[in-house]
């Protein structure tokens, strides 16, 4: 689980490992090394059996030690953010792939270190506070608790935090002020923006999983398994940060809003036949494979029915533990019945009360913030009417009544600023990855 995003703005949500490509940096040296093939016998013969999977208690890496501890702690966090649905062969590759996180976490703290780039415990603290209130809707000492209840605890998460923290500071004084995006090239991009209007474009999640000639099987088969966790409920997001090794792992495999043009042809025509909550894969490209999630979809600088900001009430009623199916469609007909009685959203509170239905007004409400299902639905609904009754004997039975819509007047028209950031942050990030991998080169490491 990674928990801060923006290089702008690293108090907000989803962090990782960080991004692809060159530079050496703040007085760090890199040893030159020859590139090349190297040279690999078809059928190697080993001289002693050595199981990756079997790491002893601890590692040590630059005199820092990882324990066992430490890893099971950060992986109980994870397991409980997906919903305890890890098979034990996956729970054995989720611990590997956070002891190399937290690997990288401790040289990313050290290098940190190094360039007198410090972050304050208070920094920590106000960030944990943070998360614990907008991921998970609890103030410290809730968090605290449910922490120790899942076998995890409030210093792992810390420590995570003061990576992640220490990490980006760390970019933004010595990789930031070395990418420049000119004026021209900001222009272009919008040039081609205004020019592909009206056609449609995806927003696109991915994880891309590096493969050679070698262990291209080996590589399938772990993508496979992937893609049966994320269907059977897993996160995408979590999975893409954990397993993804394109330099979009740090933001859960968003690629944003792309065209099927930026795509290789193998992933284009793929994501064509998928809706907006679909997946595909695992498709092999060029160096290894995807998995693809379609988030959503719209056209180019056109206005989306789906940004009009909605007024709505939803009013809804729960059955007593016990309820059989008979009974709960009598109950859900004769509140659907009540409800088409409703004239406009002022004599809703009236109705609810006498069937003791809850009501809960939301104003702010954008169409496409809704399930896909009720998307359409409520889209073509007038002011006062409702929609179908929907829900389960267990959760109860809602509708939902429009009051108001307001509907995005023009398409928004690109930003100069914010294409301009992307455009960096794209660089920063590509930089910051290389920055990562001669740590990663130049570290010592001892398993004990």
């Amino acid at each position: 689980m990674k928990l801060i995003t923006s290089l702008r703005n690293p108090a907000h949500a989803a962090l990782a490992p960080l991004i692809a490509a060159a530079l050496s940096f703040g007085g760090v040296a890199r040893a030159q090394e020859a590139s090349g093939a190297l040279n690999l016998p078809d059928n190697p013969q080993f001289f002693a059996k050595e199981d990756p999977n079997n790491r002893k208690a601890k590692v040590v890496i630059n005199g820092e030690v990882i324990t066992g501890t430490d890893v099971d702690q950060r992986v109980a966090l994870i397991v409980a953010a997906s919903g305890n649905k890890i098979s034990p062969e996956e729970l054995q590759r989720l611990k590997l792939q956070v002891l190399r996180n937290l690997m990288d976490e401790t040289l990313q703290i050290q290098e940190a270190n190094i360039q007198k780039v410090s972050v304050d415990e208070s920094e920590v603290d106000q960030t944990y506070a943070r998360v614990a209130s907008q991921n998970f809707g609890q103030d410290t000492k809730a968090m605290d608790a449910y922490l120790q209840k899942i076998n995890s605890s409030p210093a792992s998460l810390k420590r995570q935090i003061r990576g992640e923290l220490s990490w980006q500071r760390l970019l933004r004084r010595n990789v930031q002020p070395f990418v420049n995006v000119s004026d021209e090239e900001v222009r272009d991009v919008i040039k081609r923006m205004q020019d592909a209007k009206g056609t449609e474009e995806y927003r696109v999640g991915e994880i891309f999983l590096s493969a050679t000639d070698e262990n291209k099987a080996a590589v399938f088969e772990n993508a496979k398994k992937i893609v049966d966790q994320l269907k059977a409920g897993g996160s995408f997001q979590g999975y893409a940060r954990q397993y993804s090794e394109a330099s979009t792992a740090a933001v859960g495999g968003d690629l944003g809003w792309i065209r099927l043009g930026q795509l290789p042809n193998e992933l284009g025509s793929a994501l064509q036949q998928l809706s907006p909550g679909q997946l595909v894969g695992p498709i092999e490209t060029r160096g290894g494979f995807s998995i693809l999630v379609e988030i959503d979809k719209r056209q180019v600088l056109t206005a989306d029915p789906r940004d009009a900001v909605l007024s709505l009430k939803q009013i809804s009623i729960s059955f007593p533990k016990g309820t059989t199916e008979a009974q709960a469609t009598a109950r859900a007909k004769q509140f659907a019945d009540a409800m088409h009685t409703a004239r406009g959203c002022s004599t809703v509170d009236p109705i609810a009360q006498s069937l003791g239905a809850d009501v809960v007004t939301n104003d702010q409400m954008k169409a496409r913030d809704l399930p896909a299902q009720l998307q359409h639905m409520v889209l073509g609904l007038s002011l006062g009417e409702t929609t179908a009754p929907f829900g389960s004997i267990e959760e109860g039975v809602r509708v939902l009544m429009l009051c108001g819509r307001d509907d995005p007047k023009t398409a928004t028209e690109p930003n100069f600023e914010e294409i301009q950031s992307q455009i960096e942050d794209e660089r920063v990030n590509k930089r910051a990855q290389t920055y990562l991998r001669d740590l990663r080169r130049d570290a010592i490491i001892d398993y004990d």
